[in-house]
């Protein structure tokens, strides 16, 4: 049986499976693609084996998961793809209504530690669908991810907008984690050889882009509604390492999420041994 395999439907996770494609290595695994969160949803109910997981849904649900190392989806500043966009400077926010998008809970839980900590505001929240007009009819800011806030971004607007990956490096001065690849615990024990096999793939999936931006960037701007040179430099803009200072921000992440009262206790990160 093929590894079954997640992949985030967003553009950030492009440069990870480009080449899987190229090479054909996903002939050897099958490809679910859908938002963080249902992919992780769909990791701990046993219909997918290998699979992204929001980072703050690792730290919830770390009893069942263990971390595959050195990859991740990260940023050390800008980001361009997890933004707040308001109709008044964030400053305003405070007591104000923000509509969260309700594909991942990790950026939810970051723009409310960035909105506490930074501006020391409180808001009232609630989750949404990503459609920004439609989150506007009832909220005065609104939080997108992936393609949603590039195309904010890339239309630039009269509205106020906010990138949380440059917010949390100005609070922190640390890198941010926004995606981890898990597997279970029991598909690890059970099936070490493809989980090996599956890592594999995704690092010199990720080597070849690092070295070929250009070439990921030219191929993905035709089924988009961005140019080439904006997919570049965002692709250039995101980070899929997971090493120690990663580690550290991802840390420091959690900590924050579990003094806001988003989470219960701040794991430690286990990994799947003797992949590297």
């Amino acid at each position: 049986m093929k590894p079954r395999v997640g992949h985030i439907q967003f553009l950030n996770s492009l440069p990870l499976y480009h080449f899987l494609v190229q090479k054909q290595v996903v002939l050897n695994i099958d490809l679910f693609k859908d938002n963080p969160r249902t992919l992780c949803r769909r990791l701990l109910a046993g219909e997918l084996d290998i699979s992204p997981v929001p980072a703050i849904e690792y730290a919830r649900n770390a009893e069942q998961l263990l971390l595959l190392p050195d990859l991740s989806i990260a940023s050390d500043g800008l980001v361009m793809s997890i933004s707040l966009i308001s109709k008044v400077p964030i400053q305003e926010l405070d007591g104000k209504t923000v509509a969260l998008t309700n594909t991942s809970a990790t950026s939810q839980v970051l723009a409310k530690i960035i909105l506490k900590e930074k501006y020391g505001l409180s808001p009232q929240y609630f989750d949404c669908p990503p459609d920004l007009p439609q989150m506007f009819r009832e909220a005065d800011a609104a939080l997108l991810i992936g393609d949603d806030a590039l195309r904010a971004t890339y239309q630039a607007g009269e509205y106020y907008q906010y990138d949380l990956g440059l917010e949390w490096k100005n609070l922190t001065g640390e890198k941010m984690v926004y995606a981890v690849w898990c597997t279970t615990r029991s598909y690890a024990a059970e099936h070490p050889d493809r989980v090996r096999r599956v890592w594999q793939s995704f690092q010199n999936s990720m080597q070849m882009s690092l070295e070929n931006y250009s070439d990921v960037a030219k191929a993905a701007a035709p089924w988009t509604s961005f140019s080439q040179n904006f997919l570049e430099k965002y692709f250039r803009s995101l980070k899929f390492g997971f090493d120690a200072p990663y580690q550290y921000g991802f840390r420091l992440y959690l900590k924050k999420a579990q003094e806001i009262g988003e989470l219960d206790s701040v794991p430690t990160l286990e990994f799947v041994n003797d992949l590297v």
